[in-house]
């Protein structure tokens, strides 16, 4: 059901062959990867994974998934394709331990639920701001400004609350994915939805990976392209983290580049941004199984920025890094800049988050629509065997 391949922009294909026989063992990447360090370069981890898949299919639940390995690999191979490849599988065998991940399947099956959804499509709208499951929670003034200003420049614009379900791609629970992402996926290209605007690096991964059917940028693009409703600005000095989901996003990073400067700030260069970004910690839901793998990304990051504060644009960078160093959402400093810069933006946290949530959601109820719902789909198949 829904799972329309034409709407995939690529497919994933096993990928342990092509490495195993490509690798050349050189190592650049092992020196980068804390868990690639412990484990071994990704040539020899394809050939051991023939004689021990489940072995390495387990493994592969201590790797963040960030990318890096790719980005720095000579040869271009997609190491972290092969373990999400790993992870994949194991999920299908029944025997991935999916248990310690509970708290992190709750949040994300709250963000799909009929409580926390909400499509509100205004007449004429072809374009939908999807700000994700975390900034309405733990920014809902910044939030909703940015919809302000996304309404001054696309007055048809819609907004959704729904969430991508990155959590369950990322641990390799794809038929359940599938399900849901292309559920939601059908109801917007019914109501003639092309554009997706995002805030959130991981709902942007996920739709410019698998939405074919629309046209994917993210706030900070319109934002660069048509300049910001004020010219308020701050003085300083940053340093920019750049989440691993858009490494490669070059007009991303750019943009975000862009808007920080309009704000008055400078940005001081690091050895590991843009392509070689380094994860923040969170990627792949590696500290669920292995924390010292999520601390030693955290350390790193704080390591190469200090003493300069750090603006990013990931909630779940922020919420991470801030606990090591003054981190900002690159939204609170567009919409709240001196008092963000003094660490002082309104920044909410669990169970607040969830009240916000629902005080957006009554919000945006309240404006005019064309088309309406709240979701209630719940895939009939997908992940009903208990994972040991």
């Amino acid at each position: 059901m829904f799972k329309d391949l034409n709407m995939i922009k690529t497919a994933a294909l096993p990928l342990a062959p092509e490495i195993r026989d490509a690798c050349n063992g050189c190592s650049i990447c092992k020196k980068e990867c804390a868990f690639l360090s412990e484990y071994g370069n990704p040539g020899t981890i394809a050939k051991l994974s023939q004689t021990d898949p489940d072995r390495w299919q387990a493994i592969a639940f201590e790797c963040s998934l960030c990318g890096l390995c790719n980005a720095v690999c000579p040869k271009g191979l997609d190491p972290s394709g092969m373990f999400l490849d790993f992870r994949r599988q194991a999920v299908a065998k029944g025997q991935a331990n999916l248990s310690v991940y509970q708290g992190l399947l709750n949040y994300e099956k709250k963000g799909t639920s009929k409580r926390y959804t909400f499509y509100s499509l205004p007449k004429n709208c072809d374009t939908v701001f999807f700000p994700g499951c975390t900034l309405p929670g733990t920014r809902p003034d910044s939030t909703w400004k940015t919809f302000e200003y996304l309404q001054k420049q696309i007055s048809t614009i819609g907004l959704v609350l729904d969430c991508c379900t990155k959590p369950s791609h990322d641990l390799g629970r794809q038929t359940y994915f599938n399900d849901m992402f292309f559920e939601m996926c059908a109801y917007l290209t019914e109501n003639k939805i092309n554009t997706i605007i995002v805030a959130c690096p991981n709902c942007h991964k996920i739709f410019n990976t698998y939405g074919k059917a629309f046209k994917v940028e993210t706030v900070y693009d319109l934002m660069s392209r048509c300049g910001l409703d004020d010219e308020e600005r701050v003085t300083g000095s940053i340093t920019l983290h750049d989440p691993c989901p858009v490494r490669f996003e070059n007009n991303i990073q750019d943009s975000v580049r862009s808007v920080v400067r309009a704000r008055g700030l400078d940005i001081i260069d690091t050895h590991h941004e843009r392509t070689k970004t380094f994860c923040c910690g969170e990627g792949g839901s590696v500290a669920c199984v292995s924390p010292g793998f999520a601390r030693k990304w955290a350390q790193k990051r704080v390591n190469e920025t200090h003493p300069h504060k750090i603006v990013t644009y990931c909630a779940g960078c922020v919420s991470l890094l801030s606990k090591k160093a003054d981190t900002f959402h690159i939204l609170d400093l567009m919409f709240n800049p001196i008092q963000t810069m003094k660490g002082k933006a309104r920044v909410s946290k669990a169970p607040f988050t969830y009240l916000n949530r629902l005080t957006f959601k009554r919000k945006l109820k309240k404006l005019p629509t064309k088309a309406a719902r709240e979701r209630t789909f719940t895939p009939v198949n997908s992940c009903k065997k208990r994972s040991r």
